[in-house]
């Protein structure tokens, strides 16, 4: 049986990186669906690597598999004996339909790491079973909690067209101001529009609706309402979504413009009340067949409970194996996980 190496990305973050070999063993074991087996982080010369096997080899998909992993920097078949392995380098195909900067550039307090949103992104996606996944049609994917948009630009980059919801007014400003100016830089061929939001003559906030014609591939959408996220299902009406994707608030302050408001108008946190109301709302507005994918701070909310709450929202939590290999820490008062639920087609 062929025998690989996948080389792990090096992270700008040190503790994210000290950690990353068993989030990416984790990774390439859901994503894989069973293609791969014998997962296992090995370090050569000083470099981190997963060393896995294939069955009789790595076909086109699994190669793709292997493509869009976030913490994928090179893949190799190994030869060769123990002590003195020799490793051929094979090429795997592009999986990003746009440049990578999209999502690198925008430094602010409180982005979540870039990687993990890829592999929050990734794990989740690889569970939906929606109509758009049986046909190979791009993936429909909403973050209502989506900050100034680095899970929306991660989707466009795997090729998903993407949606969300803030509730800082000035977040989604910023998003497009930097969208419309990096659209424009490419010289991507786009339209890009940010209009107010009325009903019955009150103001509700804004609206920015983006699309963009990728050198390859379909025309991607973007659509962000800011507004609270429990509002989610009435500011996208009957729209539905192949995944739910989305970085809950540690209970730690990053910033004022962080923060998450209730209706009310006081801040919200906490990740727990805030799950509680919002996971019914999100699990409504999604198709048969797709899935919910949660990160949050285990130190304020166990992972029994939230997976609780999705239950009784109608989803169904996975669980076992690597999905209890995800935890892990960001600071002193963070212990990042996460949880993917599906909804019963």
């Amino acid at each position: 049986m062929p025998s690989y190496l996948m080389m792990i990305a090096p992270s700008g973050n040190r503790v994210y990186a000290a950690g990353s070999a068993p989030l990416a063993a984790a990774e390439l074991e859901v994503c894989g669906a069973g293609a791969f087996t014998g997962v296992r982080p090995v370090r050569l010369a000083g470099a981190d690597y997963l060393a896995f096997d294939s069955g009789p080899g790595l076909d086109d998909e699994a190669l793709a598999v292997l493509a869009g992993q976030s913490l994928r920097l090179a893949v190799f078949e190994r030869s060769g004996s123990e002590d003195d392995p020799l490793l051929r380098p094979l090429p795997v195909p592009e999986t990003s339909v746009l440049d990578e900067d999209l999502v690198t550039i925008p430094k602010y307090p409180g982005k979540t790491n870039e990687l993990f949103t890829r592999l929050l992104l990734n794990v989740t996606c690889a569970q939906v079973r929606t109509g758009a996944r049986q046909d190979g049609r791009p993936l429909t994917v909403l973050d209502p909690l989506c900050g100034r948009g680095t899970t929306l630009t991660t989707a466009w980059l795997a090729g998903h067209h993407a949606a969300g919801v803030e509730g800082d007014l000035k977040a989604v400003e910023q998003t497009a101001a930097f969208l419309k100016t990096w659209l424009r830089r490419k010289r991507l061929k786009h339209t890009a529009d940010l209009t107010p939001v009325r009903r019955e003559g009150k103001s509700l906030g804004k609206r920015l609706d983006v699309e963009v014609r990728p050198e390859q591939g379909p025309p991607l959408s973007l659509t962000v309402f800011s507004g609270d996220t429990r509002s989610s299902a009435q500011l996208f009406g009957k729209r539905r979504f192949d995944a739910v994707v989305t970085d809950a608030p540690y209970g730690v302050v990053h910033g004022s413009t962080t923060d998450v408001r209730g209706v009310s108008g006081r801040r919200d946190r906490t990740p727990g009340g805030l799950l509680r109301e919002a996971v019914p709302v999100w699990a409504s507005q999604l198709r048969p067949g797709g899935a919910l994918g949660v990160s949050w701070n285990t130190l304020g909310l166990a992972r029994e409970d939230l997976a609780g709450i999705c239950r009784e929202a109608g989803l169904e939590p996975l669980d076992g194996g690597p999905w209890h290999s995800f935890s892990h820490r960001v600071d002193a008062s963070i212990q990042r996980d996460l949880l993917v639920a599906t909804k019963p087609r």
